[in-house]
């Protein structure tokens, strides 16, 4: 079998690939007012600039540190990550494949919060006037691989208390 600890890297990689692909297309396609709907009331790709962090929170905060402390805080986190990934022998697959989603999610906001001060966003879903927050598909990585998380350690729990 080859080693989980490939295997994931080369997930994360593949995720940080595929987002910094779908985020240069949306930059070179779309101006900021441009909207192009997918699923009439349902889906649009938009172009978005988040200077925050997940959901826009902090995105109002116009301070000149916010980028260095988010580009800052964010590298600690991808670091951490990588030592979990590294680590992985003795994980199951959902765990692998979730610190890997979560690993090459945050690789590819990192990348553009480092390089542009800001995170590109473009997936909005929306029910009538209704919209959740725009976003990527390294944010769309990061909560599938929160839930691959959560699921290993819901199963893990049961198996041992025996039910």
């Amino acid at each position: 079998m080859p080693d989980r600890r490939l295997i994931a890297f080369v997930t994360a990689i593949g995720v940080f690939a595929a987002d910094r692909w779908s985020k240069s297309i949306v930059e070179n396609r779309f101006d900021a007012s441009d909207t192009k709907i997918v699923i009439p009331g349902f889906f649009n790709i938009v172009r978005s600039s988040n200077p925050g962090v997940a959901f826009g929170i902090l995105s109002d905060n116009t301070s000149h540190q916010r980028t260095f402390l988010l580009v800052a805080v964010s590298i600690v986190a991808v670091l951490i990550l990588a030592f979990m990934l590294w680590r992985v022998e003795n994980q199951d697959r959902s765990t692998i494949a979730g610190l890997a989603l979560i690993f090459g999610g945050a690789l590819g906001n990192v990348y553009d919060r480092a390089v542009a001060g800001t995170v590109t966003d473009f997936l909005d879903f929306h029910a009538g006037a209704w919209h959740w927050y725009v976003f990527n598909l390294a944010d769309s990585a990061i909560c599938i691989g929160a839930g691959l998380l959560i699921l290993s350690m819901l199963i893990s729990n049961r198996k041992e208390s025996g039910a």
